[in-house]
């Protein structure tokens, strides 16, 4: 068997262990078996990939690419170990960039080698009547690449701080993206007609100015949908570059990923309530209008009154956000849980679409503390039985159990679809302060008769819970 075929065997190995991998992260049961498919799958890829390189490449070629193998695996593997659960959403986005970023130079070195050589009037291994639709190759790698690049840093920003995550406002915001969207197709047509270096460099300059602006448009609340977009358009700019290097397995895992992320932020965006399309043109969770000003007084509680509430209860629902992570009170939160169902007391979790800052973010903090998957429920199913809920603990959680989604429509959330809590006999707040979530906005919760606030660390709070009870 030649290399070649042996590499098209292992790359149809590689696809097939993508597709078990996106089928075994789809339930919890199976999700640990996705990510070894995953694992499994890219290790075939990578070898695969290096042996039908070396046919063609130098000894010193050779050692460079191991070499950037090892420094490139070592990166990886030290910031997986070190990275902390409350880390994760913005090292996803940071790691998003850098598929972007692989994508535009896969296009410039697709240009460097064929159309710029084509124009020095020397000899390339493209045909002259595939010369056009090389072209197009590289222009659509390059944008959706640059895009993913600068979308995916800003996200990145918003997510560690490091960035303001309120929303950016330029005025005609709108007009910007679609005239970014026009100049890019006129960019395209001109370079696929006569490649020339202004317009690659004219290409790349407006998808990175539209990335940059599709993000920061972008409010905080709202990106763990962003963070789910930008894993679509990593896998986009994936099968792009798949195009450009004639490389099967990049087209099939890219669409794979891309397609499976677009629908993520479909589903997403139908939970919260929002529109697909205003995601895509960097609106989402943009609204105009201001919030109702937010009138009373909050009432203060102790570990020992939050213990009586729980003792006397019969049913308890807690709802956890990205407080909970922050402060690492799964394990104290799961400990109160079993102490609770020994008591006799039905407890159940209820998780918001977007809880956390990335999709599944509450729901892996759970289950790495042992939560049994069967009573960590999803908004839909939890909110009608809220009513009947004797006490609620909100840990961490502001913008999705904020009942002004549903009645102030000139809220930045308004028609955001939120888990009631408010409907339940007593609800009780973690929470460090009284200061407003990542959306930036007041939560009339706290000021509500039936609920009380416990303020401090949410898992020294839950720890002396338990120490009362």
């Amino acid at each position: 068997m030649s290399a070649q075929a042996a590499a098209t065997a292992a790359y149809i190995v590689a696809a097939l262990l993508t597709v078990m991998s996106l089928a075994g992260l789809s339930k919890h049961e199976t999700a640990r078996s996705g990510v070894a498919y995953g694992i499994a799958g890219m290790a075939v890829a990578l070898v695969a990939t290096v042996v039908l390189a070396a046919q063609s490449l130098t000894a010193g070629a050779i050692a460079l690419l191991a070499v950037a193998m090892v420094i490139g695996g070592g990166i990886g593997l030290w910031r997986a170990r070190v990275v902390e659960m409350t880390g994760m959403p913005e090292l996803i986005a940071l790691l998003h960039s850098f598929v972007g970023l692989a994508a535009v130079l896969v296009g410039w070195n697709g240009y460097l080698e064929v159309e710029a050589v084509e124009a020095a009037g020397g000899q390339t291994t493209v045909a002259p009547e595939l010369l056009g639709i090389h072209s197009v190759e590289v222009g659509v790698g390059v944008f959706i690449g640059a895009v993913t690049f600068t979308g995916s840093i800003v996200a990145y920003g918003k997510l560690s701080g490091r960035m303001k995550s309120r929303p950016l406002t330029l005025p005609g915001k709108n007009a910007l993206n679609l005239g970014a969207l026009v100049a890019f197709g006129a960019l395209t047509v001109g370079f696929t007609i006569a490649p020339s270096l202004g317009l690659m460099i004219g290409i790349t300059a407006v998808a990175l100015a539209l990335g940059w602006h599709l993000v920061a448009s972008i409010g905080g609340g709202d990106m763990p949908v962003v963070v789910s977009m930008l894993n679509s358009y990593s896998g986009w700019a994936a099968a792009a570059s798949g195009f450009l290097l004639d490389n099967t397995l990049l087209i099939v895992t890219g669409a794979l990923v891309g397609s499976s992320g677009a629908y993520l932020s479909y589903v997403m965006c139908q939970a919260m309530n929002r529109s697909f399309l205003s995601v895509i043109a960097g609106g989402f969770g943009v609204e105009s209008g201001t919030s109702a000003a937010v009138e009373g007084e909050h009432r203060e509680v102790q570990a020992d009154d939050v213990a009586e509430m729980l003792a006397d209860a019969s049913s308890v629902v807690i709802v956890p956000g990205y407080g909970m992570a922050v402060a690492q009170a799964q394990y104290p939160v799961a400990d109160l849980t079993r102490r609770l169902t020994e008591r006799g007391v039905e407890v159940r979790f209820g998780i918001h679409p977007v809880a956390g800052r990335l999709p599944g973010h509450m729901n892996v903090l759970l289950a790495e503390a042992k939560v049994p998957y069967d009573i960590v429920l999803e908004m839909d199913e939890i909110n009608d039985d809220l009513a009947a809920t004797s006490v609620v603990l909100v840990i961490g959680a502001n913008d999705t159990v904020n009942p002004a989604a549903m009645e102030d429509p000139a809220s930045p959330i308004a028609g955001m679809p939120v888990l009631r809590v408010w409907e339940a006999k007593d609800v009780v707040v973690f929470k460090r302060s009284m200061a407003v979530g990542y959306a930036g906005v007041q939560n009339p919760l706290f000021f509500r008769d039936n609920t009380s606030m416990i303020f401090g660390d949410a898992k020294t709070r839950v720890e002396d819970i338990l120490k009362a009870l």
